[in-house]
């Protein structure tokens, strides 16, 4: 699904994130959609070989993942415009317009990014680039698993390829496959 000159849908970052089964069930999504992963240390969870396997994760090799040391280390290495995803405050999702090649970042299952990296965010790429998944307002309901998030969020950017509204669609859609 990725474009002609190989660069992927979405690039996908993932800050810190401390649930193998989550980045497990991101990276599925990630190859599914022609997007490539970012994983940015430090995370809460061996990324061996062996422990991908025992978690189930077999299908790991067909993930186009990258691993970052830091933040700054992911940030220089990829192109591309970034959004933020926060389930606290932000646009919602549909109000954006996604372009192939964009950057969705996330933070860990517990706190998220944090106040810090959002006020720093939105310095450096303006409040108009932090979006969320509107929820009901209800007691307990804190959130969406980050693997929903993210899968939703990807999906409405493909929607968004698709119709146009980006720069195209995806591959599988152009080869009539979708």
């Amino acid at each position: 699904m990725n474009t002609a000159d190989d660069h992927p849908n979405f690039e996908i970052v993932l800050l810190n994130p401390e649930i193998p089964n989550n980045t497990g069930n991101i990276g599925r999504t990630a190859a599914a959609t022609g997007c490539r992963l970012h994983v940015v240390h430090p995370i809460g969870f061996d990324m061996g070989e062996k422990a991908l396997r025992r978690a189930g994760l077999d299908y790991w090799s067909q993930v186009d993942c990258v691993e970052h040391e830091t933040w700054h280390d992911c940030d220089r290495s990829v192109d591309g415009g970034s959004w933020l995803l926060t389930a606290r405050r932000g646009r919602p999702i549909w109000d954006a317009a996604f372009r192939r090649g964009d950057r969705l970042i996330f933070g860990r299952e517990s706190e998220g990014v944090g106040a810090d990296f959002t006020r720093d965010f939105e310095t450096t790429h303006g409040a108009d680039r932090i979006l969320t998944l509107p929820m009901v307002d209800a007691p307990g309901i804190r959130s969406l698993n980050l693997a929903t998030t993210v899968a939703v969020v990807v999906y409405e950017g493909l929607r968004q390829l698709r119709t146009g509204a980006g720069t195209g669609p995806p591959e599988a859609e152009k080869a009539g496959e979708g």
